[in-house]
């Protein structure tokens, strides 16, 4: 049973920096796509980031381009994503999610419905 938790939330001050970890039990991460999502008070759950298992390619919302970068570190065995110059309209329950077929992000990447696996969410709130 994979489980994965997600760590690192908190209260940001705009323009600030926070990372975020996925961290997974009971599955490698290091052969499978992994994604980031982010819902929004009353907003959809939107894709964030994904990278690729095979080689490592990543790919990114245009929204988080030029302020966020998604990292795995296999020792570890988890995902993070580390953002910059967070914006108030970042404040979200941030997710991650794997997708436990094949190490490729899906096409779309950003479509939940490839997803097998989420995990509870972390708050990150940016206000000053």
């Amino acid at each position: 049973q994979v489980h994965l938790v997600e760590s690192g939330g908190g209260l940001v001050q705009p323009g600030g920096s926070v990372r975020l970890s996925c961290t997974a039990s009971g599955s490698t991460l290091d052969s499978i796509a992994i994604a980031w999502f982010r819902q929004a008070p009353g907003k959809e759950r939107e894709g964030i980031s994904c990278i690729r298992g095979s080689d490592g390619r990543t790919y990114l919302a245009e929204t988080a381009k030029g302020r966020f970068t998604i990292s795995r570190d296999n020792a570890k065995n988890t995902v993070d994503i580390r953002m910059d110059n967070l914006k108030p309209e970042d404040t979200a329950v941030y997710y991650c999610a794997i997708k436990s077929y094949g190490p490729g992000c899906p096409a779309p990447w950003e479509a939940q419905k490839w997803y097998t696996h989420w995990g509870q969410g972390t708050q990150v709130t940016v206000s000053s």
